[in-house]
């Protein structure tokens, strides 16, 4: 896959689990092939976490945000959320049937959360 410089997307941002599990490696990598499709960009959920002013500003300006979550700690959304952030699009891994421990790190993975990331992310399902 392409590095981050060469990845570019819009005014749609995307923060990711990239926990240790299974899942949390499927959202992070999904989240990247999003970027790299042009659907938005991946963005730090960690700079969120520790309330980095310029990543703050940066998140309250987005258009609109997608939220991947690998297991049902919702850690990605949990952060979000604690840091005023309620105006969000989340997908849970879990809910779309890949589970923790479970569920295969494979390309086929990662295409099946970037589509369903994509199509809540555009409104379309």
């Amino acid at each position: 896959m392409s590095s981050s410089n060469d990845c570019k997307g819009g005014k749609k941002l995307i923060f990711a689990c990239s926990g240790a599990a299974d899942v949390g490696a499927i959202s992070d990598q999904a989240a990247r092939k999003l970027t790299c499709d042009g659907v938005g960009n991946i963005f730090c959920l960690v700079g969120v976490g520790g309330r980095v002013d310029s990543i703050m500003k940066i998140t309250a300006s987005a258009d609109d945000i997608l939220v991947l979550d690998g297991c049902p700690l919702n850690c990605a959304k949990n952060c979000l959320e604690q840091a005023g952030f309620v105006d969000f699009k989340h997908l849970l891994l879990n809910d779309i049937g890949l589970e923790k421990g479970q569920t295969p790190i494979s390309d086929e993975n990662i295409n099946f959360v970037a589509q369903a990331g994509k199509d809540l992310l555009e409104g379309t399902v």
